[in-house]
This record gives structure tokens, sequence and C-alpha cells, in this order.
């Protein structure tokens, strides 16, 4: 009896939290509602994805500018999303392959931007753990019928260069950098248009790294593991929090798991490169 109401639970609950396991997406799989959108590499997508299954290149939902990601135009947003077959009542969930999990956080935080915030999960575990409840996967393409999306942009979910500038001397926002610990230190500089030569971190930034966020099989951390990553990494939990990391995606994991603790985080869009690029912006070594 009690295992039969929590799947009438299950079935009744809209799938409106940050994550979903793979055994909830089983009992909503028939939702006439339900977009999924599978994220990694095109070739694993044509090999197995779950029926119905969408494929984006999480690139593809940025901006096309001197910055190598940002979030695009609300116009040029809409199209692409209604593309793939999203509507204003559409329940979407994110899932994906090949350990591309900052790339899933960093659609998330697009589609959370753009006003679909509580319609938009990350299946906790991936595409494998779909497949490890018995989920069934195919090659077959979807039939897609275009969408019909009202945008709503969120002013609560980015900040830019000065907001990150000014809190470097105010100290009212805690900085954390999500980037691996040898670019935090100095010790390896950027090389390209993505990483710029310039090298160390912003100053007073933390250092939490990115892939600390999941664990090795690809679930996220529990809330409370969260807020104790973070106290150990020096940041204030009394503060809100502004991420931020090469180019603002692996920083999007930091911001997902911080959400997901219940904690005030913004991303800095644009991140190091856009910082390295302003000559007069500090930058601090260990």
């Amino acid at each position: 009896m009690i295992a039969q109401l929590l799947a009438l639970v299950m079935l009744a609950s809209p799938p409106d939290s940050m994550l979903v396991t793979a055994a909830q997406l089983k009992t909503r799989i028939a939702d006439p509602r339900l977009v999924l959108i599978q994220i990694g590499p095109k070739a694993a997508y044509d090999t197995a994805h779950i029926a119905g299954a969408r494929f984006v290149l999480f690139h593809e939902l940025a901006a096309r500018g001197p910055l190598a990601l940002e979030l695009p135009d609300p116009a040029a947003l809409d199209s692409a999303l209604e593309t793939l077959g999203i509507s204003d009542s559409s329940r979407v969930v994110l899932y994906w392959t090949d350990e591309w999990v900052s790339p899933t956080t960093r659609t998330f935080l697009t589609l959370t931007w753009f006003g679909l915030g509580g319609r938009v999960s990350i299946l906790d575990g991936g595409l494998p753990a779909w497949r490890a409840v018995g989920g069934a996967v195919t090659k077959d393409p979807p039939v897609i019928v275009r969408g019909s999306l009202t945008p709503r942009p969120r002013s609560d979910v980015v900040v830019d260069a000065a907001f990150v500038r000014a809190q470097v001397d105010a100290h009212q926002w805690n900085i954390v950098d999500a980037r691996n610990t040898e670019f935090y230190t100095g010790a390896k500089p950027g090389t390209s248009r993505e990483l710029p030569p310039r090298s160390g971190h912003i100053p007073g930034a933390h250092s939490v790294p990115f892939d600390q966020m999941a664990d090795s099989a690809g679930f996220f951390l529990k809330p409370e593991q969260v807020k104790v990553l973070l106290r150990t990494a020096g940041v204030d939990l009394a503060k809100p929090i502004v991420a931020y990391c090469h180019i603002g995606q692996q920083a999007t994991a930091v911001w997902f798991a911080a959400r997901l603790a219940g904690l005030d985080v913004r991303l800095y869009d644009g991140s190091f490169q856009d910082w390295a690029a302003h000559a007069d912006f500090p930058l601090q070594s260990p």
C-alpha cells in the first residue's frame, strides 16, 4: 500500500524540482508535456538516446560574439527552443552523456534565465542512471512539433564584469573560482581565445573546482555536502555567491549545486575570458 501511494505521489507531482531521478522520470515518460534534451557528442546521441529526446549543442544556445560563451538575445533563444518543441506548458528534462555535466548545467542556467525556472530539471546521473534502472534507449530520431514560448528573461541569474569588479573592493558577495586549481593558482595560464594568457584569479576569490559538484558516478552532491565544501574553501554562506570559470561553462556546475543547496548565487557570464580582457582589472596569485 505504501509503495502504491508513493507511486501515485510521483505521478501527480510535476517535475518542477531542479533534479529528477531516473526512477521518477520513468513514471513521467509518457507525459505529453515532457521534452527531453540530450547534451553530449552528436555521435553518442545517434548511437543511443531516450525515445523522444532532442539533441542540442549547448553552445548553440549562446550568443555569437567576441566572448566564447554568453547568454544570447532572447528572441534568438526563443526561436531555437521552439524549434526543439518547447512551449510554455512544457516540462523540460536535460540529461548528459560522456560526462558532459557542466554543459548540461550551462543549458539549465540558460533556460532558467529565459524564464523556464521551475519547469526544467536535470536527470541526476545522466543517461547512465537511466540505463541502470532499465530505461530503454533508441537510435530513432524524434518527431518534433514546433513549440510556442513566451520569453521572460530574469535579472537574478547572471552578473557582469562591472558588478564583480565592485565586489573585489566591497566584499559583500563571495567570489568563487570554479576552474581547476592549476588555473586558480596561476601555475597554468591560458593559451587561447577562451583561456587568456593572463594568469591567476580574481582577487579574493575562493577556489571550488567545478568537478567536485558531482560524485564519480555523476550524481550531484547533497545540499549539506555542497555547503561543507564551500565552507571548507572559505566561503561565507551568510553572503551571496558569484561564480566564474574560464568562459562561463564550468562555473554553472557550482551555480547549480549552490542553488540546489538553497544558496543565493549568480554566474559571472563571460567569466575569466572577460575579466582578463580588461587590462586594468587586477589578478592575484597565491
